[in-house]
């Protein structure tokens, strides 16, 4: 019988709903388990896409950051090492775009926010060799 919906925990705020992530180009609602997150760091900065090719305007229009640290496990990006794109080793500045698949974490790590644009437009993981 229709009773108010069960909230679920956010970390931060245990007992209060999650707050909705919005993709940072066209502001459609993504899911927690779909989705692309990108980060900065250091420096806090993170930005959600619902698709991959929503990073080429996004950094077309110049990039608009939200203010935060990713929201991914601690070790995601462990094994990055190198720039998806150009293959340079990475500095202490590095970009983080993590894919959620269901349970599954995709991370990739970029020495700009232009080798990220760059990979993206070339089409990601299924760019053609």
């Amino acid at each position: 019988m229709g009773g108010a919906p069960e909230l679920q925990s956010s970390r931060l705020n245990p007992g209060m709903a999650s707050e909705e992530e919005r993709c940072s180009w066209c502001g459609d609602a993504v899911e927690p388990d779909d989705g692309f997150r990108a980060a900065e760091t250091p420096g806090s900065r993170r930005a959600t896409f619902c698709r991959l090719e929503h990073v080429i305007p996004w950094f077309i229009q110049g990039p608009h950051w939200e203010a935060g640290d990713p929201d991914e496990p601690p070790d995601v990006a462990d094994s990055l090492d190198a720039c998806a794109q150009c293959g340079a080793e990475l500095g202490d500045v590095r970009l983080l775009l993590v894919r959620h698949r269901g349970e599954h974490r995709i991370p990739d790590a970029f020495c700009s926010a232009d080798h990220l644009a760059a990979w993206a437009r070339s089409g990601g993981r299924w760019r053609q060799a």
